[in-house]
């Protein structure tokens, strides 16, 4: 498990977040709350506000991504120190955060020592006023040791969909305070990071006769109808950094993002029609991917890729000799969602595509990690709908599409895990979230319809402030064997946040036996599932 918070790091945390009447972490200063104006009015009005607190993302082994975002025009700044008093200052940045970025600005923090806590303090300073600056954002976070050691982290997928937004009377998004509460080295989150496509109302009925009220909308009017131009986009990244617990857990814990379709509408690929949806005045999908690809850059703390592609997000995170994390986009290359039961592969079946699936298998190769988690924004096993199509044939998501043989998008799995088979591959797990439950999957040989593969585990997450659904049904091709679910009670669906049926992914790798245990738990921090796995040793 990770290493405990340093005393000096609990101070500079607990000091931090009591200014202000605790709004000081992250950037608390300035955000209005749900009935008041801002808790930070400045008397200066040249100075930038970043009111929306910093987020730390992609840390490798002496470097990690800083990110913020102003009110304006200005120059993004990172200070950082081993010490929580600043007494030592190192100052990077001058980073120009602009209108076409939304005000939005990153850092690529290099030259971190091992094994320290990192203090940040963060400003943006004016272009037109000269020395106005903006009041500083502060946040920590420890990077990784060169001392072998336990890791933890969380994972999860879909943050503020179905209409669910920040309700301040129910606590906001506490999925995000319990991930905080157990100190991880870092998060992952699986997907449908926003609900472009996810139209608010200030306020929702409830089954039980109470009122969920989404707060903020005043001040970010977009999320009442769905986004289609890349302001609209942009806004509702930023409607979820209203959120008290989303800032503070951005401010301390390190992120790796991925995306799927709520970044852009829902189940998009490139056969998406939007001609008879009355949402949509822009009815061309690619125009929208376009769109949303801008803006899950400009808000995401990702490292971007280099200029060969330069809106790539698949990737590798490693994490020492423990662990490593590859990042696959299952979203961005596929061919148009179909029935997905060709005989063949083709043009019309690709999923990730052949360049990406190349990298995973060198990655894979060159990994000594312990555990290698391929991180999915997708589930493998578990049939995901995408109605009907025109010959009334029922249209697929994901690569499930039915019960096997293997068809359709299945042939790139397939691929994958034969691969790691006859490489000699050790020790993979599969993470995901995007179903909107949580549940623990066994893929084994022995019960599939394909069987050239290793068995191996799948564990999906979330959601982490959504709509809660499921279950779905099972896709007997890779012989997934559902070893635990918790869904809505029977004939209940969407349920809201308040419900308590929102989840997250826990692992934590112990630092001397290597054992993998993952855990599933709720808004609160209770437990509801637990497993370990022992690692195979070549």
């Amino acid at each position: 498990m990770s290493q405990p918070q340093t005393p000096s790091r609990r101070a500079f945390l607990k000091t931090s977040a009591g200014a202000a009447g605790g709004l000081m972490l992250g950037g608390l200063p300035g955000i209005l709350s749900a009935r008041q104006a801002p808790a930070y009015v400045t008397s200066d009005a040249s100075r930038p506000l970043a009111s929306w607190g910093l987020q730390i993302g992609d840390m490798l082994d002496d470097r990690a991504m800083i990110w913020s975002r102003a009110d304006r025009a200005s120059r993004f700044f990172v200070e950082w120190s081993l010490d929580p008093s600043f007494s030592t200052v190192r100052r990077v940045g001058g980073v120009h955060a602009l209108e076409t970025s939304d005000f939005t600005a990153r850092v690529d923090l290099a030259g971190l020592p091992p094994g320290r806590d990192i203090y940040l303090r963060t400003t943006f300073e004016s272009l037109d006023s000269e020395g106005a600056a903006s009041e500083p954002v502060l946040g920590s976070f420890r990077t990784r040791g060169v001392a072998d050691r336990g890791v933890r982290f969380v994972w999860g997928g879909d943050t503020c969909g179905q209409g669910w937004g920040i309700n301040p009377d129910d606590g906001g998004m506490r999925c995000y305070e319990a991930m905080r509460a157990v100190n991880p080295d870092f998060f992952l989150h699986s997907g449908d990071t926003i609900y472009a496509d996810g139209v608010m109302s200030p306020s929702v009925a409830l089954a039980d006769g109470s009122t969920w009220r989404n707060a903020f909308l005043d001040v970010v009017p977009e999320k009442t109808k769905v986004a289609e131009t890349l302001q609209e986009y942009h806004r509702a990244y930023l409607y979820n950094l209203y959120d008290d617990n989303v800032r503070r857990f951005n401010s301390q814990v390190p992120q790796i993002w991925q995306w799927d379709d709520h970044e852009v509408v829902n189940n998009w690929s490139p056969g998406k029609d939007l001609s008879n949806n009355t949402l949509y005045t822009e009815k061309r999908v690619q125009t929208l991917v376009g769109n949303a690809a801008k803006a899950c850059l400009d808000y995401s703390p990702m490292r971007h890729h280099d200029a060969t592609e330069s809106e790539r997000i698949y990737r590798k995170i490693p994490h020492g000799e423990t662990l490593d994390v590859f990042v696959l986009d299952m979203r961005s290359y596929r061919a148009a969602n179909s029935d997905n039961r060709q005989t063949e592969p083709g043009a019309d079946t690709v999923y990730m595509g052949s360049k990406q699936i190349a990298w995973l298998k060198a990655q894979l190769l060159k990994s000594t990690a312990t555990w290698k988690i391929i991180a999915a924004d997708m589930p493998i096993g578990l049939n995901v709908p995408d109605g009907t199509d025109s010959q009334g044939r029922a249209v697929f998501e994901n690569s499930s599409n039915g019960d096997g043989p293997v068809l359709g998008r299945e042939f790139e799995i397939a691929e994958i895990l034969s691969f790691i088979k006859h490489a000699g591959i050790r020790n993979t797990v599969w993470l995901t979230a995007d179903v909107h439950y949580c549940a623990a999957h066994y893929y084994n040989p022995q019960q599939a319809q394909f069987s050239d593969f290793d068995p191996f585990w799948e564990f999906v997450a979330g959601p982490l402030h959504a709509g809660t659904f499921g279950p779905n049904v099972l896709d007997n091709t890779f012989g997934p064997q559902l070893k635990f679910q918790k869904v809505p009670p029977a004939g209940q669906s969407n349920l809201p946040p308040s419900a308590n049926y929102q989840f997250f992914g826990q692992i934590d790798i112990d630092r001397r036996t290597r054992e993998l245990t993952v855990a599933f738990k709720d808004s609160t921090g209770a437990v509801v599932y637990t497993k370990s796995l022992a690692p195979e040793i070549r």
